[in-house]
């Protein structure tokens, strides 16, 4: 018998790992686990095609290519008017997910505590807790707005770091400026506390605009954001992302990361530094808020009722109408009898809390589209 102690004895197989494998398992069409199936651009291809080519297959320097740090750099500026200290304030990380994990690590101390926002990605609570320190969790609104005196509540001298989300993902919705100077006087009345901020889905926003903590004076330098290659450019195999923090929090970060991958991959990074500066980010919006439209029009007849989505590429919706299973027995239910695989909202709040919803992913060709929207309308 083993004698082995886990530190995550509470932490199993991801609902996104059991979902797709019955996905697999039951010919499903996946909607359920966020990523695209369409092609990449073909000039993306072409840039890594032109990289498989030359010599860029051995470790790139520990921050991250030195022309990728560039390209990011007057990204920052053109985007959000922000300039960076390229040697002192951003590095490449392998994904957003190893950038919120070295992140946490580098803030958060044993016996500390961060506060996390449900429903919320799964891998913010386990990296807290492998600081050891102590995840928090305050649930947010029926409609996933954020009750911010729920979050003032919860902050004590202990804690360290607050995790926010935006766009949002499941929710799909997006900070307002009433959201964001809300944050702002959080902050200034806590000192002590760090923000982490997860703006994966920082492109992908429709009637409402996203307001970054890049923009945020009063924030930025206090906070870690935290960006995604593989969503923005739909390449989330290629598990490329950054981190931009201020200079005392990224020399932390930077002795955290050359323990855990030390540098991210070669070939992904050359790509990507060529492939960046023809890319016209302003347009993704409307790329996948035609994909939302689509699915909602096709969806109109179902007895599904779809919540607002104002970013990120899913939707939420509710079944109440159509069967009173939990969310989970419902999302099997889908997958196995009616072919289409979907997320259970409960699987990312805490407390399990069940307010019968789903999560469709609609990052997909228009094929998949129809072919799902004509299997749930039947439903």
């Amino acid at each position: 018998m083993s004698d082995l102690i886990s530190k995550l004895p509470n932490v199993g197989t991801t609902i996104f790992t059991v979902m797709s494998k019955m996905a697999a398992e039951h010919n499903a069409i996946n909607l359920s686990q966020g990523f695209p199936n369409f092609p990449v651009a073909e000039e993306l291809k072409s840039e890594y095609k032109k990289v498989i080519d030359n010599n860029y297959h051995q470790y790139m320097p520990m921050p991250g290519s030195p022309k990728l740090l560039i390209e990011v750099a007057q990204k920052l500026q053109l985007h959000y008017n922000r300039t960076i200290d390229i040697e002192n304030e951003i590095i490449i990380t392998a994904g957003a997910t190893q950038a919120i994990f070295t992140g946490i690590q580098a803030v958060v101390n044993k016996g500390e505590e961060v506060i996390v926002l449900d429903p919320s990605y799964d891998c913010y609570a386990p990296s807290v807790e492998l600081a050891g320190g102590m995840p928090i969790h305050v649930n947010l609104n029926s409609d996933f707005s954020v009750d911010w005196n729920k979050v003032e509540d919860v902050i004590s001298k202990n804690t360290k770091l607050l995790v926010v989300n935006n766009p949002h993902n499941p929710g799909g919705t997006v900070f307002s400026q009433e959201d964001i100077e809300a944050l702002e006087q959080i902050m200034d009345r806590h000192p002590h506390l760090y923000l982490l901020s997860d703006e994966v889905y920082e492109f992908i926003h429709f009637e409402q605009s996203h307001i970054s903590v890049h923009t945020r004076e009063k924030l930025i330098n206090r906070s870690l954001i935290i960006s995604s290659f593989g969503k923005t450019f739909h390449v989330t195999g290629w598990k490329t992302g950054y981190l931009v923090a201020p200079e005392p929090i990224m020399k932390e970060i930077k002795k955290i990361h050359q323990y855990v991958v030390f540098c991210v991959n070669s070939t992904a990074q050359a790509a990507l530094a060529n492939y960046l500066p023809k890319a016209d980010l302003g347009q993704l919006g409307a790329f996948y808020m035609e994909k939302r439209d689509l699915f909602k029009k096709l969806m109109k007849n179902s007895r599904f009722e779809l919540l607002d989505c104002q970013g990120s590429y899913f939707q939420v919706a509710k079944y109440n109408e159509i069967s009173d299973l939990s969310d989970v027995d419902f999302s099997i239910e889908l997958t196995q009898k009616h072919g289409v695989a979907v997320i259970p909202i409960s699987g990312f709040n805490k407390d399990k809390h069940d307010d019968k919803l789903i999560r469709f992913c609609f990052a997909k060709d228009e094929e998949t589209i129809l072919k799902a929207t004509e299997k749930l309308c039947k439903i």
